[in-house]
């Protein structure tokens, strides 16, 4: 059992915590996303997830024990809900609390009055592209996105491993 409950501003250890255990799935498929928590991308993420706190916008998802073991945090680019970061700890995996956050997600994106929910993601792995596929989002090609998704799919690229299996993705609201 777990509780999606509003993250604060000062969970910003608790959501790098989060993220960097998630981040062990990855390399687990040979794709290191670990950077220095001192990396200019690193900062910005944070920074941003810490705003989107601030602003309502950001959730964790709490077990039975108190334990914060997910979360998600969202934005608004160029108007659009945008889903910044959807992160969920390896052992509390395959429970649901992905599709938890991100019906919360949409729930705040319906709540801002966005017509989509956008986020970005790699294609070649199964726990991204088809997972949120199977979610009722659909890859939208760079062209389509606005200049604020184009610059963050452009940020990405030049930071991240994998730049070429970088996508934009969208689901209607």
């Amino acid at each position: 059992m777990f509780t999606i409950v509003p993250a604060s501003a000062s969970d910003g250890a608790t959501l790098r915590a989060i993220d960097d255990d998630a981040c062990a799935l990855y390399a687990a498929h040979g794709i290191e996303l670990e950077l220095p928590h001192d990396h200019p991308f690193a900062r910005a993420e944070l920074a941003r997830w810490l705003h989107s706190a601030e602003l309502g916008s950001a959730f964790l998802a709490v077990d039975h024990a108190g334990r914060a073991v997910g979360f998600a945090a969202l934005e608004l680019v160029d108007g659009e809900p945008y889903l910044d970061q959807l992160s969920v700890r390896v052992a509390a995996m395959r429970q649901g609390i992905g599709g938890k956050l991100l019906a919360r997600a949409a729930e705040w994106a319906r709540a801002a009055h966005g017509s989509a929910l956008w986020l970005t993601t790699y294609t070649h792995l199964s726990f991204n592209q088809p997972y949120y596929e199977r979610r009722g989002f659909a890859v939208v090609p760079e062209s389509e996105c606005s200049p604020g998704l184009q610059h963050h799919l452009a940020e990405q690229r030049r930071t991240l491993p994998a730049p070429n299996q970088r996508v934009a993705m969208r689901r209607s609201l």
